[in-house]
């Protein structure tokens, strides 16, 4: 059965962390835990100051070469009656912004802050700041049933 248009938005606000699927330039794909948030009716998902590669990503690297991602956001557990998972398939887009200067990457970083509390001692951004910001076009879910439903912060 699908998850309910309610408990499926209540995931994209709360839910903690989604895999991001980009592809490679040979065509292969190219998964990576990433964290998110929404604001300005887009999904954003920062290159944040935790220790990364000095280079650009790979991520970002994919999105400027095709813009069509994926991102699963998804529970396992044991009880399989609680099993879930929320595709959201869009079309991304690098922005190379500063929240001082553009207000929709301001909103985009209020809002990270606001559902990770790590940001208080990590930076939203590092420098150069860059934020993939998804656009959705598709959304898909699954879930096994009833159990699978509470809401994301109710999670055990």
């Amino acid at each position: 059965m699908q998850l309910p248009a309610d408990v499926i938005e209540d995931r994209i606000e709360n839910w903690p962390v989604a895999r991001l699927a980009t592809s490679r330039s040979d065509g292969r794909p190219s998964q990576v835990p990433v964290v998110f948030a929404r604001a300005s009716g887009w999904l954003w998902s920062p290159v944040d100051g935790k220790p990364k590669a000095e280079r650009e990503l790979a991520r970002v690297r994919n999105v400027l070469r095709e813009p069509r991602v994926s991102l699963l956001l998804d529970e396992y557990e044991p009880d399989w009656t609680r099993l879930w998972w929320l595709r959201i398939d869009g079309e991304a887009r690098v922005v190379r912004a500063r929240p001082e200067t553009d207000p929709e990457v301001a909103e985009a970083v209020e809002a990270l802050r606001a559902k990770y509390p790590q940001y208080s001692r990590v930076p939203v951004l590092r420098d150069p700041p860059t934020l993939l910001a998804i656009r959705v076009e598709w959304i898909s879910s699954w879930c096994a049933g009833l159990d699978a439903v509470s809401p994301a912060g109710a999670r055990s």
